[in-house]
Parts: C-alpha cells; sequence; structure tokens
C-alpha cells in the first residue's frame, strides 16, 4: 500500500456520464478491471489492476457538472486543511465529510480557480499501486496566476518549490514566474526524485477559454501505442505525443470529454 502524507496525491476519480463507456474505454486502455460499489451512498466503480484499487469512476448527478478527472491531494485533517485553504484566499465548495467509513473527502479550488480534493484516511488509504504501467503517475495544476498560487499551496501543503524552468530572459530586468516549477512535500529535498506534484503556466499559445486546471497523469509503456488506441476507442489526442526530460507523453481525451494525460517515464528526453 502506497503511504500518503499530507499534500501529496493519493487518489484520483473520472466523474463521467456514463459508467459503462468509461470501462470499455479505461478497461482497454490501461487493463483495468472494475467492482461496482457505493461511497456515500452513491455510484463508485472501483478500477483494479491486478486486484489492487489504482482509480475510480463516478456517475455524474447533474449534467451541468463537468466531465472530468479528479485528482485528492492526502491531508491528516481535513477540516484544518479547508480553514487553511480559506486563509489562503482559495474557496472550499464542498465542505469534509466522511464517507461511509472510507475518510472524509472536501473539493476546494485555488485562487487560480483550479479544483482539487482532499481525502483524509479512513479504510480506503488511497493508491494501492502507483508509478507503473496502468497507474496514476504525476499531477500538477495549470494556471495563469503562477506567483498566487505558489503561495497558496506552500501555505496550506507545506509544499518546498524544487526544480524549475524560467520563462524569457535572466539576466535582463526582473525574472518572471518559473513556467514549470516542481513541488516536494515539507522536509523533503526539492529535487525531482521527491517532487510529488507540478505547477505549469497557461502561457498565451493556449486559448483564452482554457481554465485553470489539474491534469492527471498515468503511466504507460508506450506512450504512442497508448495514444493510438485511444483514438481507437473514440478518444482524442490533444497534445502530443512529444518527448521531455521526464519521459514521452500525451495529453488525451476520454470517449466523453475527460481529459487526462499518459507518460512513459522509461524514455526521457
Amino acid at each position: 500500500m502506497v503511504a500518503c502524507v499530507e499534500g501529496v496525491p493519493c487518489w484520483a476519480d473520472a466523474m463521467l456520464p456514463d459508467l459503462a463507456a468509461g470501462r470499455r474505454f479505461y478497461g482497454e486502455l490501461f487493463g483495468w478491471t472494475f467492482a461496482e460499489g457505493a461511497a456515500g451512498y452513491r455510484p463508485y466503480t472501483w478500477a483494479r489492476l491486478g486486484g489492487k484499487d489504482v482509480a475510480a469512476l463516478v456517475p455524474k448527478s447533474d449534467g451541468r457538472m463537468p466531465t472530468v478527472w479528479n485528482v485528492y491531494l492526502a491531508t491528516a485533517d481535513a477540516a484544518a486543511a479547508t480553514a487553511r485553504i480559506r486563509e489562503a484566499g482559495g474557496r472550499v465548495i464542498v465542505a469534509p465529510r466522511w464517507i461511509d467509513d472510507l475518510g472524509v473527502m472536501a473539493t476546494a479550488a485555488d485562487p487560480g480557480g483550479a479544483v482539487f480534493g482532499l481525502w483524509q484516511t479512513g479504510s480506503h488509504p488511497g493508491f494501492a499501486r502507483r508509478d507503473e504501467p496502468g497507474t496514476y503517475g504525476w499531477t500538477e495544476v495549470h494556471t495563469r496566476k503562477p506567483r498566487v498560487v505558489d503561495a497558496f499551496y506552500r501555505t496550506v501543503f507545506g509544499y518546498e518549490a524544487g526544480e524549475t524552468r524560467e520563462t524569457g530572459e535572466a539576466r535582463s530586468g526582473p525574472r518572471r514566474p518559473a513556467d514549470v516549477l516542481l513541488w516536494s512535500p515539507r522536509g523533503d529535498p526539492t529535487d525531482r526524485a521527491h517532487a510529488v506534484a507540478g505547477r505549469v503556466v497557461i502561457g498565451e499559445r493556449y486559448p483564452v477559454e482554457l481554465p485553470a486546471h489539474f491534469l492527471t497523469y498515468f503511466v504507460v509503456a508506450d506512450c504512442d501505442h497508448a495514444s493510438r488506441t485511444a483514438q481507437r476507442l473514440g478518444g482524442r489526442v490533444l497534445n502530443g505525443p512529444e518527448d521531455t526530460p521526464y519521459g514521452r507523453f500525451a495529453v488525451l481525451a476520454d470517449n466523453q470529454g475527460a481529459v487526462f494525460a499518459v507518460i512513459d517515464p522509461s524514455s526521457p528526453e
């Protein structure tokens, strides 16, 4: 079982209008099997790999809700975390509440508008497998307010800023915020090996309509093959595949429009 500490992404679920279509898509793409259950008196489809919980699919209760992948950040005390969120300029969308005996869930938005979940462990500690093909691998918040958002997550979770890539010229004039910033948990070394999440600036090359958001990555053995498979299953390739220092990745949308990314970390640029 993967241990989760404060601020570490510990769970992900997709909110979909058609769970059967979601099972077909992700079952073939990632090799997941599924178990039907309930969480908080609503249907909840557990996604498993090798019999271990790796994610979940949730039915949309209202057609106006987004079709989206949600990421949950671990906290030892959801009530205290939501208090820090408010004090740091964020917004609490769903106040902390117990979900059966599984744990305490809350939903919040940072000052830039990106939505994320909180998870305080009960009987469900989070990912049972991760960082291997077919499982969760990474998350990053995409924002237009990097300075405000950086300060927010440092206050709420104690993130330490690590590796960066600066935009613009560093030698003349004030530095602009790094377009990519890696975060490590409080007290951990600020290097790539200890990073648990990242922040990306939504730059001018993105459409103005694109809202701030969290992007969830799943590990695959072959990024190009996964992209072709997603297309064959009715999904779309939104960006890539392309090589990065962290691996070859692509941003995809599933057959219902939920956006996520896949990455093969074994092939860094």
